[in-house]
């Protein structure tokens, strides 16, 4: 295994646009190393939480996210050793194009400068199924375009047959870029998409197994395995001053009347319809003084003995409104919990269970708004500030954040909102009533951790 100081061996996977496959191959590839007997470290650049779920699946290990935008280009790295520690290499799946970043921000958040942060080396995958020649010309731009990029290599994905092939490594030799790989049309591989994306791990059950099966399997036929090996060993070290991340060290527990130690319990929703989360906030939840524990809202019908405190993440409660509904005894639970006065955080999919009604089905009811799905899509950064103090955040605290949503609340925020939106348009959004803190706007508390040390001690004092 590789020190982090003498530089983890990595890639990142990268494309043109979003839709060439790779997803597809970089999950297949963590799959095909983990499967020599590698220990892979799986990365996702920017705020996607599906595709970290299939990474992990691959690999056996936590998938984790790089985003510059909500934890700023200086974390990148320390991230990134956080997650790869103790690993044999690590492979980094890029977000949209390889330029494609923040909206009006340049190069912020793209793929192309959390590979410069990493100084990783680019692998370049290619929807080949309607060029030939013309590739050479897309290879050309994306190779010149970045002088600091380097593109160690392309895949070719979705070629048609042997000609094809034969055409496609004729025009990308003009280049001078490594062809690592060539794959075909591979039905298996293919994962279900809805109105959000990819349908995450935790709702496909062996479906998903046997596809991520099928993309390694794919990858290691279709692709030059030892030479991704030594392009990643050829990534050398990472700037200078670069350390892991860490979310800080466990803390001794105060005493309770007893005596004994007692850690403050945090209750976080998982199972199908809440499956969104960024496994730093629970080690900072730890590392704060809590004991989580998890629980699904879809089977547990009330929450866990000694809960002081929820947090209620993403999902899809949409998909499962009616057993979510019918579910009451939980809601009863949660709904309780809140009027106690403890400390509540849900995000997106936590606010729309929290609501009075999702789709018209009854919801938890802590939270006088009613929810509904919608035609129009709600996506991208947002620069926010706290409008309200909570369990979270102090007013006046300061946050970048994520929405990603095709539902609306109504209203939009109560008489104390959560946050007031910087960019890209003013506004005032979400809850503050009690010790909830509900909102659309996904974080990432790495980029604060006085967050969850104030949620914990929150529980520690309601």
């Amino acid at each position: 295994m590789t020190s982090p100081d003498s530089g983890v061996p990595r890639l990142v996977i990268a494309a043109p646009s979003s839709g060439s496959g790779k997803t597809t191959v970089a999950t297949g590839l963590m799959a095909a190393l983990a499967g020599r007997g590698l220990a892979v470290s799986p990365h996702k650049v920017g705020p996607d939480y599906i595709d970290p779920g299939y990474h992990a699946l691959a690999t056996g290990r936590v998938g984790r996210n790089l985003d510059a935008y909500l934890c700023g280009p200086e974390l990148v790295g320390p991230l990134f050793l956080h997650g790869a520690r103790g690993c044999d290499l690590a492979v980094v799946e890029g977000v949209m194009g390889l330029y494609d970043g923040a909206a009006g921000e340049g190069e912020l958040a793209s793929t192309a400068q959390v590979a410069k942060l990493l100084r990783a080396p680019v692998v370049l995958v290619v929807d080949a199924s309607s060029q030939s020649r013309s590739v050479a010309a897309l290879l050309h731009g994306f190779v010149s375009w970045d002088p600091e990029v380097r593109i160690g290599g392309v895949i070719l994905n979705k070629v048609a047959s042997d000609r094809h092939e034969v055409l496609l490594r004729e025009a990308v030799d003009s280049v001078g870029v490594p062809v690592l790989g060539v794959l075909r049309r591979a039905a298996p591989v293919d994962v279900p998409s809805r109105h959000l994306g990819l349908v995450p791990v935790a709702e496909r059950g062996s479906a998903a197994v046997e596809a991520v099966a099928a993309m390694g399997a794919q990858v290691a036929a279709g692709c030059d395995l030892e030479a991704l090996v030594g392009l990643a060993r050829a990534a050398g070290p990472l700037p200078g001053g670069s350390a892991p991340w860490t979310p800080g060290p466990v803390p001794t527990h105060h005493p309770s009347r007893s005596g004994k130690k007692s850690p403050q319990r945090v209750a976080i929703a998982g199972g199908p319809a809440f499956t969104f989360s960024y496994a730093e906030h629970t080690e900072l939840l730890v590392a704060a003084g809590a004991e989580v524990v998890t629980f699904d809202p879809l089977r547990d019908e009330e929450l866990p003995e000694g809960t002081q405190g929820l947090v209620i993440g993403g999902g899809f409660p949409e998909v499962y409104a009616a057993e979510l509904s019918a579910n009451e005894g939980l809601r009863k639970s949660v709904a309780e919990l809140a009027l106690s006065g403890a400390p509540v955080a849900a995000e997106c999919a936590g606010l729309l269970y929290l609501c009075r009604e999702l789709d018209g089905l009854p919801m938890c009811g802590v939270l006088d708004a009613s929810a509904r799905m919608s035609e129009r899509l709600t996506l991208g950064y947002r620069d926010a500030v706290a409008v309200s103090d909570s369990a979270l955040a102090g007013a006046g605290t300061r946050l970048r954040g994520h929405e990603f949503h095709r539902t609306v609340v109504e209203p939009g925020a109560g008489a104390a909102p959560a946050w007031g939106m910087r960019a890209p348009e003013r506004r005032v959004e979400g809850f503050v009533e009690r010790g909830v803190h509900a909102s659309y706007l996904h974080t990432h508390w790495a980029a604060e951790p006085g967050v969850a040390r104030r949620f914990v001690e929150r529980c520690r004092t309601s």
